[in-house]
């Protein structure tokens, strides 16, 4: 086991990787996705970590966060946390900026791992061997039958929940609810995210027609920062429907303005956004002092270890986009196996480790 290792270099890369057919949701389109990695070296040793963010982060990254950790002991996580959030000041931390500091703090706790030979699960103390997932895609861009296929597949591979979008045709959308349904059976949970497509009334409307469909999720109804009308849809949707919001949150005063305004059921967060693995510990201590269960968004591989160490997350985002990016680039990446995901506790850190070769293709240079 290696200690007292001072941080000595930063490096970072992005790869853009195609999407395998066009999607949209119910406010944007895109057809590739972007992933910013870094890696963080100290004593001969390199942890991984990444966003999914513009490619603008990388070279933020090099220019102010890496001058504010390099030097500091790669053990000493948070000491290196708090340099970057004060580097961080007069550039803003929401957005890009924060997207650059979770990925470095990814890297640091894999690297972290890699100096004491220990799963990041293990530092962080265990809570159980697996968290459940729910199957993520239904892009309001495919066909009926792409959405039928894709959510069948997913209950087929004993995945119990599935997520669709919906909002970009909203006279479409409980027609491919009920079809989403059908495919799904009826033990199935059905889930729905309009990405903040719906005014207040159009969502409170839609809410009672997806009930009829045994919908139990219904995710940002209306847009994230309109906490007054995420508190309506709380308290007024049917009986069994939670209301779920937060994928946005760069910091902790955000998810504590949310639980304050009671604008979430479920209140989700996302570890390459919210400050990485470091923020996503102070997201869940506010959901857990609430009393509000808490979900991780997308980015299944980097969520899998810390979600492991928290017993009151609900479950694991196991977004189409995100899974089949880290299955493409990092040997280590998780899958979910009979609706779990489990991490690898026989590798150090976050187990994953850059297919350089493959990865080549995609790289910007």
């Amino acid at each position: 086991m290696t200690t007292g290792a001072a941080l000595d270099r930063l490096g970072t890369s992005v790869y853009v990787v195609p999407t395998d057919a066009p999607e949209s949701d119910g406010t944007f389109e895109w057809d590739s996705t972007t992933m910013v990695v870094v890696e963080a070296r100290a004593a001969g040793r390199c942890g991984i970590g990444y966003t999914f963010a513009s490619a603008a982060a990388a070279p933020f990254i090099c220019s102010t966060l890496a001058p504010a950790v390099r030097g500091l002991d790669a053990l000493d996580i948070n000491a290196a946390w708090t340099a970057m959030t004060i580097a961080l000041r007069n550039n803003g931390r929401p957005g890009v900026a924060s997207a650059a500091l979770s990925a470095v703090d990814a890297a640091l706790w894999d690297l972290k791992g890699r100096l004491t030979d220990l799963p990041v699960v293990s530092l962080l103390g265990a809570a159980r061997d697996g968290v459940p997932v729910y199957g993520s895609g239904g892009f309001t861009s495919y066909s009926i039958d792409q959405l039928r296929r894709q959510l069948a597949g997913w209950i087929a591979d004993g995945i119990a929940r599935v997520k669709m979008k919906i909002g970009r045709i909203p006279g479409d959308d409980v027609a491919r609810v009920r079809a989403a349904r059908e495919a799904i059976g009826d033990e199935a949970e059905l889930f729905v995210d309009a990405n903040g497509a719906y005014t207040r009334k159009q969502a409170l409307a839609q809410a009672e027609r997806f009930a009829i469909h045994r919908v139990t999720w219904f995710e940002e109804p209306v847009s994230s920062d309109d906490l007054e009308g995420l508190s309506l849809l709380v308290e007024r949707a049917p009986a069994g429907m939670a209301i779920a919001a937060g994928e946005y949150g760069y910091d902790a005063y955000y998810f504590r303005r949310m639980l304050e305004a009671r604008a979430v059921d479920v209140l989700q967060a996302d570890a390459t956004r919210c400050g990485g693995i470091t923020g996503f510990l102070k997201a869940a201590a506010l959901a857990e002092a609430w009393n509000i269960p808490l979900s991780a968004h997308t980015a299944p591989s980097l969520h899998a270890h810390v979600c492991a160490a928290l017993p009151h997350v609900a479950h694991v985002e196991y977004f189409h986009d995100h899974v089949r990016i880290e299955q493409m680039l990092f040997d280590g990446a998780a899958r979910a196996e009979r609706g779990l995901l489990k991490p690898d506790r026989t590798r150090p850190g976050l187990g994953l480790d850059l297919k350089r070769t493959d990865a080549e293709r995609y790289r910007q240079s």
